[in-house]
């Protein structure tokens, strides 16, 4: 395990792969930790320098007090890079992941080559539904949430099974305040002025059941992108690198291969 005491928090991270070979980097969702990344992780090429982390309130990171903006969180991300020693890498978002790739790519474009925007948009939801959603959890904790949070994180097929549990955990045990920290830092994001200035080369992933993020906004988000392609991976829902780590490696390591970074 490894830490990155940085100006507004101390993030857990790790890396996997070749410390020398180029870098991609991976957000992960609310509620979730690195570990979201496991099964893709395994799946791509060794000589690859795949980082992760659990950004701040979440995991094994601290949890400084909030609330928190996606510009913090992209602070986070880029004095990451900074002490990783990564000066140029393509960013992986998944949901406020996403939002915080879109934010990093727009103040720091030379540290982003490629980015990938995964089950997320330029906006999610309205402020007040995450003000309700807070309230919830203030008065109930997040385990009062956590059936329906399930019911958007993933499709039938895999609700199903006993596979689900570890995550309803994960989100379960979640820092509560890191959690409506996140929250508010949503609810208090627009990114559909500042997406279109984009210019990186991007691949858009997206769930055919996702309940938190459906592929039709995740595409409307993509189609302000100059230079982007959209894919929807079937039967899955918010978290489809959990249900699909086979066919979410595969999309991912196509566009590596495209943008040249494999």
């Amino acid at each position: 395990m490894r830490a990155a005491r940085l100006t507004g928090a101390t993030l857990h991270w790790r890396e996997d792969g070749d410390a020398a070979g180029p870098a991609v980097v991976f957000a992960n969702s609310l509620g979730t930790d690195l570990r979201l990344w496991d099964a893709v992780v395994e799946r791509l090429p060794k000589h690859l320098r795949l980082i992760r982390y659990d950004k701040r309130g979440h995991g094994l990171s601290s949890c400084p007090a909030g609330p928190y903006s996606i510009e913090d969180l992209a602070q986070d991300a880029l004095e990451l890079l900074d002490h990783a020693g990564v000066e140029t890498c393509v960013f992986v978002g998944l949901s406020i992941g996403g939002m915080i790739a879109q934010t990093l790519a727009a103040r720091a474009p030379e540290r982003v080559s490629a980015l990938v925007l995964s089950n997320t948009a330029s906006k999610m939801g309205e402020a007040q539904m995450w003000q309700d959603r807070i309230a919830a959890i203030e008065a109930g904790g997040i385990a009062a949430l956590s059936e329906a949070v399930m019911q958007r994180w993933f499709a039938p097929a895999f609700l199903g099974t006993d596979a689900h549990l570890p995550w309803r955990h994960m989100l379960e045990r979640t820092p509560q305040a890191g959690y409506i920290a996140c929250c508010q830092a949503i609810a208090g994001t627009d990114l559909s002025a500042l997406t279109p200035t984009l210019r990186q080369p991007t691949l858009g992933i997206a769930g055919s059941a996702d309940g938190a993020s459906p592929a039709a906004l995740v595409e409307a988000t993509i189609d302000l992108l100059p230079d982007a392609r959209f894919t929807v991976i079937e039967d899955t829902g918010h978290l489809p690198c959990v249900e699909a780590p086979e066919a979410y490696a595969a999309a991912l390591l196509k566009f590596l291969k495209e943008v040249g970074h494999v």
